[in-house]
């Protein structure tokens, strides 16, 4: 089985979830013997074209001069590039088993492939823009996006959700049938910890906090519907009780000055350490040097970096939202606070805080949680599952049956 993977995300150029996902769904799909190529625009650095030690073959595009284009009309040039190498790429290593496109931004270049090739087209919707705006549209921009996201769904033979929680909102919103969603969550490694010892750990820690602060962590993007404002309006009261708490956030996005402004606003600058961007290998040390990881979301398809974090074993605290709920379950795996509310945020904070023995037993339950059921190990299976069962599906039916090859 050859399959062509659009992807607006893939490393060098990983912004969030997405690309996260790509970079370790393709490898682990490779080990369950499926062909991937990688289909991604080229806009930060990497090779035209190479072949991972891992066996993914990645065909970087590249993109217009993005100054010269709207960010929607550079996203559908972006997609005619993808096409056009799409098309000459299935003339040099053969025709392709099906397509599967992540999200709205690859949407024009799998549909127009999808029709030209007559080959069955699966997407995976990583999250929404009416949900990123609350359930509202605001804006000709955001109608335009929620009108993509709708055609995807709407020409994908089947539509993969990382969550239940997705996969009610792509039902209520577009009114996709339940029976064409697959739900696959996404996955994490468990790795060593990143420290030879506990005195290279304590020195890591120092860096940031005192011997005698509780270290909280949040990381992610600074956007309004990662609730980081929440967290700041928490943190006075997290202080009353608990003065030598220290809180570090480590991102980049839009919202970061407004959210520096706010720290000292609320007269908490003193505690509040901005990192900015920090890199994988920090952020996981980061967890676990930490006492709490914290991730207050008001919008959270699946929430990733809580997964991440438990991985670590480290305790964590999330708001009751999306995904959030789904891989956090209260008082067993982490603990839950409602959203958008900073006294239940500080409450929960100062629980585990307050309470190391509890959250110490929460995150060893977080830990063989993501062992069992969220290795990539796992989600390649399920994925490859989809796969298979649409190929089926696509050979019995008229639209593909005069094509059908037979999987390589």
């Amino acid at each position: 089985m050859r399959v062509l993977m659009l992807s607006w995300e893939y490393p060098p150029h990983v912004v969030g979830g997405l690309g996260r996902h790509v970079t370790n769904l393709a490898p682990a799909l490779v080990a369950e013997g499926i062909e991937v190529h990688v289909l991604t625009p080229l806009l930060r650095h990497g090779e035209p074209h190479e072949v991972t030690p891992a066996g993914v073959h990645v065909h970087r595009v590249p993109a217009p001069h993005m100054e010269d284009y709207s960010f929607l009309s550079f996203a559908r040039e972006t997609n005619a590039a993808l096409e056009r190498v799409a098309r000459e790429l299935q003339h040099q290593v053969g025709e392709f088993t099906l397509i599967h496109a992540h999200d709205w931004l690859v949407a024009d270049a799998a549909i127009a492939l999808k029709h030209a090739w007559r080959r069955p087209l699966i997407s995976t919707i990583h999250a929404l823009e009416r949900g990123r705006q609350q359930g509202y549209l605001g804006g000709e921009h955001s109608e335009q996006i929620n009108n993509i996201e709708w055609q995807l769904t709407y020409e994908a033979w089947r539509v993969i959700a990382c969550s239940r929680f997705m996969a009610a909102q792509l039902h209520e919103y577009f009114a996709t049938p339940t029976d064409k969603l697959d739900i696959v969550p996404n996955g994490v490694h468990v790795r060593p910890s990143p420290f030879l010892d506990d005195a290279e750990r304590l020195a890591f820690r120092r860096s940031l906090a005192a011997d005698d602060e509780q270290l909280v962590f949040y990381v992610g993007r600074m956007v309004f519907e990662k609730g980081v404002h929440v967290l700041i309006d928490a943190w006075p009261r997290v202080l009353e009780r608990m003065p030598r708490a220290r809180l570090v956030i480590a991102g980049t996005g839009g919202y970061l000055e407004a959210l520096k402004q706010q720290v000292w606003d609320r007269g908490v600058g003193d505690q509040v350490t901005f990192t900015g961007f920090i890199s994988d290998e920090d952020r996981d040390r980061l967890y676990h040097a930490a006492d709490l990881a914290v991730f207050p979301s008001l919008y959270e398809p699946f929430g990733i970096v809580a997964l991440e974090a438990m991985a670590a074993c480290c305790p964590v605290v999330v708001s009751e939202t999306g995904g959030l709920m789904e891989g956090v379950a209260n008082h067993e795996t982490g603990l839950t606070v409602k959203p958008n509310d900073p006294e239940s945020l500080a409450w929960g904070i100062l629980h585990t805080l307050e309470h190391p023995d509890w959250a110490r037993a929460r995150a060893e339950n977080a830990l063989r949680e993501v062992r069992e059921s969220y290795s990539w190990e796992r989600v390649a299976v399920l994925t490859a599952d989809v796969y298979r069962r649409t190929y089926a599906a696509w050979r019995e039916d008229p639209w593909g049956a005069a094509l059908a090859p037979r999987p390589d």
